[in-house]
């Protein structure tokens, strides 16, 4: 006998918390090896992640990716793997 209550489970569901990733410039990195892993870490082309890099060159720090928090947990994760100083900011 039930009471007549139905529940909706969702999967897949997004946290639609806004959030910026943000690198900074270092000393020990190589251009090369920053772009490589902006690169694998948003999935964008060579053009875009060279300009991120030139920004974060010349001025210290980059929003590198802009979308739901779960997504730039992933950005953070990945740019991490090499010790890059990143920042997820709300």
């Amino acid at each position: 006998m039930g009471l007549g209550f139905e529940t909706e489970i969702k999967e897949g569901v997004k946290t639609q918390i806004p959030a910026k990733v943000v690198v900074y410039n270092d000393e020990w990195h190589t251009f090369d090896e920053v772009i490589y892993q902006i690169m694998k870490a948003t999935k964008c082309d060579l053009e875009t992640a060279e300009k991120l890099t030139w920004e974060i060159h010349t001025k210290g720090k980059a929003v590198v990716f802009e979308g739901d928090l779960e997504e730039a947990l992933y950005v953070s994760n990945v740019l991490e793997e090499i010790d890059l100083s990143v920042e997820i900011v709300l």
